[in-house]
């Protein structure tokens, strides 16, 4: 039985005279997170609110200060759940903590897109953030052992919360599909950028397919019909909307490094298998190693954001000729370079080694993840 607990905590992302932001996409468990705090508030007045309802929406939307702060004074604690669907929620906020910097003033959004835009300039200076990202692997209390005979399952149905708790494959399949269907048809349409459904369909389909490989966005745009601007722009909301995580070349200004194109990571790997609608057991499928490469990147991403890392920097790696290595990491004025491989392990390449020799070098197979993660 998967035990699920969260490393993050709002407790310890709270501060005074700031409105904590948490963002991250639909269903990773934002609103179970925040309510299982309200529940340790006993002593507290608390005030919770929801995006969806027309009369918070309308009030907090008004851009009128009596009557925002009237609706919040009762109340020593203020959560605003999909905070992302009221307009002008930024200054809403705003009010608030100007008023009554002693309150604690929390807002959800599962579009960092829409959230952010409306509260960044407004609360400037006045805000922190957290991300929550689809579980970690140090999040599902599993001990090593257990943690290796579930991989398979995880790179087929990856690491949502209600996916993972799921009593059975078709539940999970089942809850992934439906995922599928909100973001890139129910959310995604209700953006300004997009209007096409079967058009985003397409474009995270020809992504989903080169996980692992750098991505030539005309490429794309003469695959799914269309031109490379317009791929351009549907990546971009995808990746606000927590679907993908872009990854840029490394380059010192080295001549035969390439940086220009970019690499796209699912953030879950159940959803981009439910993408190109492949729940295939490992044993028979042939994209096993990019789904891997996948899958060991964003442990390595999930862990900087719980461990608040902001300086961290992802990368991959490749020359003119050929040579690369899969992830090069910045970190704490370190440089991290990782071969990932299913089975057998690989050495550094020479012209990484002469041109970064101070590096660490790291060579991840399914065998040894579970031993080198910790590093990460």
């Amino acid at each position: 039985m998967i035990e699920i607990k969260r490393l993050q905590s709002i407790e310890k992302a709270l501060a005074p005279k700031r409105a904590l932001l948490i963002f991250g996409p639909r269903r990773i468990g934002k609103t179970t997170m925040l309510d299982a705090y309200l529940k340790t508030q006993a002593g507290r007045s608390i005030g919770s609110f929801i995006g969806d309802d027309i009369y918070v929406r309308e009030v907090f939307s008004s851009q009128n200060r009596a009557r925002i702060l009237a609706l919040i004074s009762a109340y020593d604690v203020v959560a605003i759940d999909e905070a992302q669907l009221i307009p002008n929620v930024g200054l809403a906020a705003k009010m608030i903590v100007d008023a009554h910097p002693e309150k604690l003033l929390i807002l959800t959004g599962s579009s960092s897109f829409e959230l952010f835009g409306q509260v960044g300039e407004p609360l400037t200076g006045r805000h922190f953030s957290m991300t929550l990202l689809p579980l970690a692997q140090a999040e599902l209390g599993l001990n090593p052992y257990e943690l290796h005979g579930g991989r398979d399952d995880f790179l087929v149905y990856g690491s949502y919360p209600e996916v993972l708790i799921a009593d059975d494959r078709e539940s999970k399949k089942k809850i992934l599909r439906e995922l599928v269907s909100s973001y890139l048809f129910k959310d995604i349409l209700a953006l300004d950028k997009v209007k096409s459904p079967q058009l985003a369909l397409d474009i995270a389909r020809a992504l989903a397919y080169q996980i692992g490989s750098e991505v030539s966005l005309s490429e794309i745009a003469k695959l799914v019909k269309t031109d490379h601007k317009t791929v351009a722009r549907y990546i971009d909301v995808f990746e606000k909307m927590f679907i993908l995580k872009r990854v840029g070349g490394f380059s010192r200004n080295l001549r035969n490094e390439i940086t220009k194109k970019a690499k796209y990571y699912f953030l879950d790997v159940g959803v981009r298998n439910a993408v190109v609608e492949n729940f295939n057991p490992i044993n028979a499928r042939d994209d096993v190693g990019g789904l891997w490469e996948n899958f060991v990147f964003m442990e390595m991403y999930k862990q900087s954001v719980i461990q608040e890392r902001a300086g961290d920097r992802f990368y991959f790696w490749r020359t003119h000729t050929g040579k690369e290595v899969d992830i090069v990491k910045e970190s704490g004025g370190g440089l991290y370079a990782y071969e990932i491989k299913v089975t057998k392990k690989s050495s550094v390449p020479k012209e990484w080694a002469a041109a970064y020799p101070d590096a660490h070098f790291t060579s991840i197979t399914m065998d040894n993840f579970a031993e080198t993660a910790p590093s990460f």
